[in-house]
């Protein structure tokens, strides 16, 4: 399984983490009802939940998300490691949603953070979003958006990636 796409996902979702130190956890976000400590305790939740679906053990959705704690980055990070060694050992055995499904949830997230800290998208690694929005556009049909997804929103023309795939999720880019 090449993971080379998700590592560059994960290390600049962790740089992008880092800049939020310092904005009020009340902030909102554009993940609508979610404050920024809201996004942050979901985002550095993330990769464990990836790597327990990796794994194939079974995760409770329902359950609550745990707090991202003191150190965000950090904890971020070590769950980073987890998810890589997750697929590095069971990659070949993954029947669920895969690589590009983890890259859609960080590239959304990290142009979700990266919005609601003042922070730019342009510089990331396009191939991250790219991937994601392919297989948001291939698999998130307007049946089961749900409230986690809205309807497709307009973007520039000449949009990054980022903004882009956050277009395609639901939320308002800004034209």
């Amino acid at each position: 399984m090449d993971t080379a796409v998700l590592r560059r996902g994960l290390e600049q979702t962790a740089d992008v983490l880092a800049g939020v130190e310092g904005d009020p956890p009340t902030t909102p976000t554009p993940c609508e009802g979610w404050t920024l400590q809201d996004l942050v305790d979901h985002v550095v939740a993330a990769p464990w939940r990836f790597a327990v679906m990796v794994r194939g053990e079974a995760l409770d959705w329902s359950a609550p998300t745990p707090p991202a704690g003191g150190d965000p980055v950090a904890a971020f990070c070590a769950h980073a490691t987890e998810l890589l060694t997750a697929w590095a050992e069971h990659g070949d055995t993954v029947t669920g949603p895969g690589v590009d499904w983890q890259c859609a949830e960080l590239a959304v997230h990290t142009w979700d953070l990266a919005r609601t800290t003042g922070l730019p998208t342009a510089h990331l690694d396009p191939e991250v979003a790219e991937r994601g929005l392919a297989f948001m556009r291939a698999n998130l049909t307007a049946d089961i958006r749900g409230p986690a997804f809205g309807p497709e929103q307009p973007a520039p023309d000449d949009a990054d990636p980022y903004v882009r795939i956050a277009a395609f999720a639901g939320r308002a880019v800004g034209m």
